[in-house]
């Protein structure tokens, strides 16, 4: 009994030394948000989906929510192609929901021809007459520059800025496009006086507006691409050796540009580190990349080539999971292995972006399933509403021990007690040493326990009455009735933790809290009757109260229906059927 107590001062005492006084509340109590993934097979892949992928994208999103600050925030599998993201209150969460899934697949190809897409081509048409009845007419029209429409003859012009690179340096495009297409058709026509206007044609206008030479056999591909569909904003880059086309990422001046792209000539595996930093130019944010020696190496060569032509055949397309998020032109070669991507970037977007190079690809495409978010004053009231059953399933189990078992009852106090402050100080430790959060079905498990820690006194109290009954005095009843109990007690128990580690083992989330918690309070139960109950109850029948039986011990003998032995008589034979 020493030892126990011993062990539970020493417990309260490192959980104050260590400030943890408190357990660490899970999502569903403390607020917070969670994100489902989904992991998605490649087509040409099916087998993709396996534990050793699904273990690596649980380390690579585990780094890239760590690198992003983000506190007591787990990563873990549920099931074989699931993953949960759960992060507490009090971060970026937001940042966190946009990033965990994105695959963070870097290529740097060089462009091969660039167009706008969803861009507003305007076009007019006029005619004049004479005055000798011949009839007039003007017309103008506004159409999208993938929507075709009838013929005439254009003369558009385009204009588009790229951002200015130097030694070192890959500029953001920040790119301003217009686009005009006009076209003029007069008519003279008969007698009749009939007037007739001509309009433009919008596709041929775009055509117009392509710069660079777009590849044989991406014609028609890059053609039929229209970026403002969400739907074709897709990663198209189906072999990183041949030709591709590509989006971009935002339509910031009103419209997406599509790009034809050349094979990947530096693959993002070749950077070494990536991190946000504010530009000594002009004072914005940037991502500094450091390459790789191979990776380096490529991208001098790469460099070099691209700074001997124009526009747009010098500018460096660098696409992230299928999108160009910017498309700088190269004026000179860069070396060093080492390279900055400046431009209009926020300090959140350039966090971001480094964020996900830094720490790799992951291997698998993850749809978002789910996002689940609590707030803090909905856990509360969850937090409450279980420390509230906890209370009053806490007070019943008291009160049937003092009606019904009266003095033993303070035994089953005693027990409960230090069982409770074992599990307290456990949760508090294990929380900041192994990040067990504390959820509302743990709260449950822990309740469930009440029941089965009582249970334990129970069985022995029984036992020992039992032996009572049949004549035998206190501390022999004390001693025999142990044996019995304690087998009784660890089947018990030893079915209770057979159902806390199959149900910890063969679910995920919040299930597995409850599992914990029932498992880790059925252990207790077998620690506080063994070192804590069965020495208490052997001290306590030396006592006069509880060895002769007073009224309130609960050791009653006429309340226990005990009848004492019969003085020099003998136990009536047994009668035997013949």
């Amino acid at each position: 009994m020493g030892l126990i107590l011993a062990v539970a001062v020493a417990l309260v005492a490192i959980m104050f030394a260590t400030g943890n006084t408190t357990p660490r509340l899970g999502v569903d109590l403390a607020g917070g948000t969670t994100v489902t993934l989904k992991a998605v097979a490649p087509k040409n892949n099916p087998g993709a989906v396996n534990s050793t992928s699904m273990n690596e994208a649980v380390s690579i999103l585990q780094q890239r929510v760590n690198g992003m600050g983000v506190s007591e925030a787990t990563v873990q599998t549920e099931g074989s192609d699931t993953i949960v993201v759960t992060i507490p209150k009090g971060n970026n969460t937001q940042q966190i929901e946009n990033e965990v899934g994105t695959t963070a697949k870097l290529y740097f190809r060089p462009v091969l021809a660039e167009a706008p897409s969803g861009v507003t081509v305007t076009s007019s048409a006029s005619a004049s007459a004479s005055a000798s009845g011949t009839a007039s007419a003007s017309a103008s029209a506004s159409t999208q520059a993938n929507a075709p429409s009838g013929s005439a003859s254009a003369s558009p012009s385009a204009t588009k800025t790229q951002g200015d690179a130097v030694t070192g340096d890959l500029t953001k495009a920040s790119a301003t496009a217009s686009a005009s297409a006009t076209a003029k058709a007069s008519t003279t026509p008969a007698a009749t006086g009939t007037a007739a206007a001509a309009a433009s044609s919008s596709a041929a206008a775009a055509a117009s507006l392509t710069t660079g030479t777009v590849p044989a056999d991406l014609t028609t591909q890059f053609a039929n691409l229209d970026c403002s569909k969400a739907a074709q904003r897709v990663d198209h880059q189906t072999d990183t050796t041949k030709d591709a086309v590509a989006c971009s990422s935002d339509a910031s001046a009103g419209y997406y540009i599509k790009y034809a792209l050349g094979p990947v000539a530096v693959p993002g595996t070749d950077i070494s580190s990536a991190s946000a930093g504010i530009s000594t130019q002009n004072g914005g944010w940037q991502v500094n990349l450091n390459f790789t020696s191979s990776g380096g190496s490529k991208f001098t060569t790469v460099t070099t080539a691209l700074a001997k032509n124009t526009t747009p055949a010098n500018q460096f397309a660098i696409v992230l999971d299928g999108k160009v998020q910017s498309a700088p032109s190269v004026s000179s070669a860069i070396t060093g292995g080492q390279a900055q991507i400046t431009g209009s970037f926020t300090q959140e977007e350039a966090t971001s972006l480094a964020n996900v190079l830094s720490y790799g690809a992951l291997p698998l495409d993850f749809s978002k399933q789910d996002v689940t978010t609590v707030s803090p004053e909905l856990g509360s009231s969850q937090l409450t509403a279980g420390l509230v059953s906890g209370a009053i399933g806490l007070a019943l189990v008291i009160l049937y021990s003092l009606l019904y078992y009266r003095g033993l009852g303070l035994v089953a106090i005693a027990g409960l007690a230090v069982s409770a402050v074992l599990t307290y100080a456990i949760m508090c430790l294990l929380g900041a040493t192994i990040g067990f959060a504390l959820n509302l079905p743990a709260v449950c498990g822990a309740i469930v326990a009440i029941g089965i820690t009582a249970d334990s006194f129970v069985v022995y109290f029984e036992r020992i009455r039992d032996e009572l009954r049949h004549g035998s005095s206190l501390r022999p009843a004390v001693q025999r009735a142990w044996p019995k109990a304690r087998r009784t007690i660890l089947v018990a128990d030893f079915v209770s933790f057979l159902a806390a580690a199959v149900l910890y083992f063969f679910t995920v989330g919040k299930v597995q809290g409850f599992a914990f918690t029932l498992g880790l309070t059925t252990l207790l139960d077998v620690v506080v009757i063994f070192l804590f109950t069965k020495p208490l109850i052997t001290l306590l029948a030396r006592r006069k109260f509880f060895a002769e039986g007073h009224p309130m011990s609960g050791l009653d003998p006429k309340r226990l229906g005990v009848r004492p032995p019969l003085r020099g008589g003998r136990r009536p034979a047994e009668t035997k059927e013949a």
